[in-house]
């Protein structure tokens, strides 16, 4: 704590991390198959697999998920999760199924609880477009790339100086990274 302009001390504020992750490319075989419903692609699986190395190698694993309910965010859950040395909280949202940017926004006020870092694992439009509202500086390529397009599986990386999820506001977050599968592959 340090002394403020008026003798007051000045609290300190915690640093909170945000993962947006895109859930990866589903399958689309049994056209009959209800969209909450469809599993993973094969290559679905790989950017999956990719994904979850990623965020192990880089120290990236959160201390809560909060994921979509549906079959295809499951299982890239399950998969990426499935790679790390421990298993966080996770919380499956029917809320997040095709959620919008804003409605996501809310659920990550309401659950994201005292977890300094926290994934959220959903679907596009939701997920790019909270992110690009999000992400008010960083890397100006990254956020260009990110902007363009969100891709199956790619990773939002936004870090924000908050107390609590609530306060969270547009354009207040920093893009620490945005990885697409591509560019693990590279």
């Amino acid at each position: 704590m340090s002394s403020g302009l008026f003798g007051g001390s000045e609290l300190a504020v915690t640093v909170r991390r945000l993962l947006l992750l895109r859930h990866a490319k589903s399958s689309w075989d049994d056209r009959d198959l209800a969209d909450h419903t469809r599993p993973l692609a094969l290559r679905g699986r790989t950017a999956a697999q990719t994904m979850g190395q990623f965020i192990k190698s880089q120290g990236l694993m959160p201390d809560r998920v909060l994921s979509s309910d549906s079959c295809r965010t499951r299982q890239t859950a399950e998969i990426v999760l499935g790679i790390q040395d421990r298993m966080p909280s996770v919380e499956w949202l029917a809320g997040l199924y095709l959620a919008s940017a804003w409605q996501i926004l809310t659920i990550i006020g309401e659950q994201g609880g005292t977890a300094s870092s926290l994934l959220v694992l959903g679907h596009e439009p939701g997920i790019g477009v909270l992110a690009n509202v999000l992400a008010g500086t960083g890397n100006d390529a990254e956020r260009a790339a990110m902007k363009k397009k969100f891709p199956t599986t790619s990773l939002a990386i936004i870090e924000f100086r908050i107390d609590r999820w609530l306060e969270i506001a547009v354009g207040e977050g920093q893009l620490i990274r945005f990885v697409r599968p591509r560019d693990l592959a590279a």
